[in-house]
């Protein structure tokens, strides 16, 4: 650093702000490039750089005010005396008192900047985290960052533990006034927060978590913040530690109905064997390496979707002995050159498992719930999450309810991942005790902070997931019951409706619509149909054609087009079924005939179109519930509309339905089928059927009615007050705001989440000068069309509640995933689905295929299973016949 004689800076050190740097340079432009550093008042130096002379202020005794420069053409030293100046110029003032003494320390410039700025606020500057590894800043996240205590004890201890040399020889009084860590460094029990963005250190918290490792993978690279190398004995304790933590978690998941005081006493003794850690024996570290190699084939097989059965022990003869898939992973291993295993199983005869089947399944729910663990703790540092379940599946002949759950991660992006299955219950109370319990004792989930849930089910299971959604609202007012932006409003309402007849043509439609997408040879066959049938009209004919390539049966006027195709489908499929050039194979032929004669029954024709005709009337309010957030916000004030309109129908239902059914014999004309009561309401009555009962009263009362006033209620119930508030924030977004003239009120609907903001007495201030950044900016500037766009800003922190309130808001089911990439969750749960055999599936080594992207430590799943099954470490326990072979002696 220099400094002028009179100890003020200089132009090296002491830099002036840019805007009077070009100031002075376009001044320069006229003057000679020598412009000399000249004495002034108040001890202020003149500032020589690039041939510019400017007074400036610096700090210490220099002023902030500029004065007068040396002419041009002259050179002088700091201090030394001007020549005369020209005639032409005002004669020059009297020289300045002597300058006062240098400062005895003038502080480091701080590094960065651009050239020329001066030193910036230090009230502007960004906090820092000062914990090794860790580059979170507090303009790039909304976590909480604490000051180091400035009690010595504390302070030291946090020191400590920072594993920072550089910072061991500062005072805390140092420490706390000019270094920051963030709140990740601390675990969750030593915060306390009175809302998820007031974080409050408790008195005797101290960071625990860092990461002193992760440089090592890049040696090459500059560190700022140093970390002292650690021995042996300080990594293997932060290995226990981590250790440590996954026991508690697994053993959460075995003893659910455990005290916490047991789990007290479970942390106490892992903090007794950390202080007692000794270093591993030979033997130990084998065994350590063996069931790494282990893990590492499970991990394996779970992400390429490998089962771990190959044959069926039946289909196999008599004393034949054939490796299972892990089986066999082992041995291609060994013979591969792995040296561990080798030498365990040498001296093994070819006949034994060299894994039971015990064992495997253990190690699989370590890696389950390891895996699972990296997704839930993003969750938890989100703070706010929903919960959507799929369809009931069907996991090795047992019925499973898939789980995942929404959240917006660090960089504020929308995500959908997959967190595991469920065992599904027939019995509803005992299904939503069991899915609250995994929930938030198994996964840990803290439900206070759930902001939406929502159900797609199968048909005939609506009734049981509304269950399990009532006895969570009971709990949790909060946690709204919506609709999934994945379904379309009008096959959810039909996969609801309370009535055999619907859930058996759904059922029919999906197996049409499974039957023609297997072949492409049948698609064709359809074309063909579909051509000679809408000769006159190709367009429609054409758009048909293309919606028969598509999922068709998840549209929103899937109804609509099964009504236009009808007449195809039946007439392809019969073509299919009476084929006698052996085109088809005897399965696909079988299921066209199957199908063909289930379409052509009066009772589907009938179902079919009463639904088209009722769920017409909530056809576009659903399309708009998947559109853009406009889209959402205008649809939830429709929804008074569609229920209007349904009412009336309820109340004309004689008229409407003399219509539809009118409709429907039409239909059934065209393909020549005779208009009669169903077969087993005729066979249920015995021969005492009214006379006067047609089929036009029983599908009235039994079809009908029903359908329209359960559609009545369902909107009812899925669309709540508090769903419909949290719908009416979305004006919130700028492109909504500019749709509505900025006239709107967020104040009133926002009071539901007024918890959840940090600050909410604030709110209505806040959401003023939000209105008015919109409402006058600048002509080239587009309004934010969706809550990712909105998140995105770069000044979305200056606007903190309304930050909040759109987090919120972003993670409800019935907003769509902006970007796609973060949805894979859902899409590879289909995949893993469709091409996997059900004997074949695993609840385990489905999350491992689907989150297949997901790191993971074999270190921390190896201790975590030694840890939990101490009496499997011994190799020879592990050795049990296998199913399918026998054991036998030699005489």
């Amino acid at each position: 650093m220099r400094q002028a004689p009179c100890g003020c800076l200089t132009a090296q050190a002491r830099r002036p702000p840019a805007l009077s740097l070009r100031r002075e340079a376009r001044r320069a432009r006229q003057q000679p490039a020598c412009a000399p550093l000249i004495w002034a008042p108040h001890g202020a130096c003149t500032l020589r750089a690039a041939g510019l002379s400017a007074l400036w202020e610096g700090g210490g005794p220099c002023s902030r005010r500029r004065v007068a420069v040396n002419p041009p053409g002259r050179s002088q030293q700091c201090g030394a005396a001007s020549p005369p100046y020209p005639s032409s110029l005002p004669p020059p003032r009297p020289p300045p008192p002597p300058p006062p003494p240098p400062p005895p320390h003038i502080p480091p410039l701080r590094p960065g900047g651009f050239k020329g700025a001066a030193p910036p606020i230090r009230g502007a500057m960004p906090n820092f985290c000062a914990a090794p590894n860790c580059t979170r800043k507090s303009t790039q996240s909304d976590l909480a960052f604490f000051r180091f205590p400035r009690d010595p004890v504390r302070c030291q201890r946090w020191v400590e533990n920072c594993r920072r040399a550089d910072l061991e020889d500062k005072t805390p009084d140092q420490l706390n006034k000019h270094y920051r860590l963030c709140a990740k460094h601390f675990e969750t029990s030593m915060i306390c927060r009175s809302s998820p963005y007031r974080t409050v250190l408790r008195d005797n918290a101290v960071p625990t978590i860092f990461d002193l490792t992760s440089h090592l993978n890049n040696p090459h690279s500059r560190h700022r913040k140093r970390i002292k190398e650690l021995s042996e004995d300080e990594i293997r304790t932060l290995k226990q530690q981590k250790i440590n933590e996954a026991f508690e978690r697994e053993q959460a998941t075995q003893e659910l109905n455990e005290s916490n005081a047991q789990n007290a006493v479970s942390e106490e003794g892992g903090e007794q064997q950390e202080e007692k850690s000794v270093p591993l024996t030979l033997e130990e570290r084998e065994n350590k390496d063996y069931l790494k190699s282990l893990f590492e084939i499970l991990i394996l097989m779970g992400k390429q979707n490998i089962p771990l059965d190959s044959h069926n022990a039946d289909e196999l003869p008599e004393g034949i002995f054939t490796s299972d898939n892990f089986q066999a992973l082992l041995e291609y291993r060994i013979n591969a050159g792995d040296e561990v295993l080798r030498k365990r199983f040498e001296m093994t005869a070819v006949n034994l498992e060299y894994c039971s089947k015990t064992q495997q399944k253990q190690m699989l729910e370590i890696c389950e719930s390891c895996i699972r663990e990296e997704t839930l703790r993003e969750v938890r540092d989100s703070h706010f999450f929903s919960i959507v379940t799929d369809e009931v599946v069907d996991i090795a002949g047992e019925e499973h309810l898939p789980v995942l759950v929404r959240f917006v991660d660090d960089s504020h992006n929308l995500r959908e991942e997959f967190i595991g299955f469920l065992p599904y219950e027939a019995d509803p109370e005992i299904l939503a005790v069991k899915f609250h319990t995994t929930i938030t004792e198994k996964w840990g989930l803290n439900m206070e902070y759930c902001r939406g849930q929502a159900y797609i089910v199968s048909s005939g299971f609506a009734s049981k997931m509304k269950v399990v959604a009532t006895r969570l609202l009971e709990k949790y007012p909060q946690a709204v019951y919506t609709l999934c932006s994945s379904c379309a409003l009008n096959v959810w309402l039909a996969k609801s409706v309370p009535v055999v007849g619907v859930s058996m043509a759904l059922g029919t439609i999906e197996e049409v619509r499974c039957l023609f997408s297997r072949s492409p040879q049948l698609l064709v066959e359809l074309d063909n149909t579909i051509s000679a049938l809408f000769q006159n009209n190709e367009e429609k004919g054409n758009e048909l054609k293309e919606i028969c390539r598509s999922q068709w049966t998840g549209r929103h006027d899937t109804f609509e087009v099964l009504v236009d195709l009808m007449q195809a489908l039946v007439l392809c499929l019969d073509a299919v079924s009476n084929d006698s050039t052996v085109r088809w194979n005897n399965f696909i032929a079988g299921r066209a005939f199957v199908l063909s004669s289930a379409l052509t029954d009066f009772d589907f024709i009938v179902t079919i179109v009463i639904l088209k005709n009722v769920l017409s009337f909530t056809r576009a309010f659903g399309k708009n519930l998947q559109g853009q957030t406009s889209d959402i916000f205008f649809a939830a004030s429709s929804l008074t509309a569609v229920l209007h309109s349904l009412n009336e129908v309820m109340e004309n239902i004689e008229v409407y339905h003399e219509f539809w059914f009118e409709e429907a014999t039409n239909l059934a004309a065209k393909l020549d089928v005779q208009i009669k009561l169903p077969g087993k309401f005729r066979r249920s009555q015995q021969g005492n059927l009214d006379a006067e009962l047609t089929s036009e009263n029983y599908y009235k009362e039994i079809l009908s009615v029903p359908t329209v006033e359960h559609i009545i209620q369902e909107l009812k119930d899925i669309f709540s007050e508090q769903h419909l508030k949290a719908l009416k924030c979305l004006s919130l977004v700028p492109s909504v705001m500019g749709q509505l003239k900025f006239n709107t009120s967020e104040e009133h609907h926002a009071d539901m989440y007024k918890n959840d903001l940090p600050n909410p007495d604030t709110l209505s201030a806040e959401l003023h000068c939000w209105r008015i950044k919109w409402k006058h900016r600048g002509k080239d500037i587009e309004l934010p069309a969706t809550i990712y766009e909105a998140l995105h800003l770069p000044d979305i922190k200056y606007f903190p509640n309304v930050y909040a309130l759109l987090k919120v808001l972003c993670i409800l089911p019935v907003m769509k995933v902006e970007n796609e990439k973060y949805e894979v969750g859902r899409k590879r749960l289909k995949a893993y689905l469709k091409n996997t055999v059900t004997e074949q599936r695993s609840s385990n080594l489905a999350l491992l295929n689907i989150n297949i992207d997901i790191k993971h430590d074999l270190d921390l799943m190896v201790d975590t299973y030694i840890k939990l099954y101490p009496g499997k470490v011994e190799f020879q326990a592990d050795f049990l016949p296998s199913n399918n072979s026998e054991v036998t002696e030699s005489a």
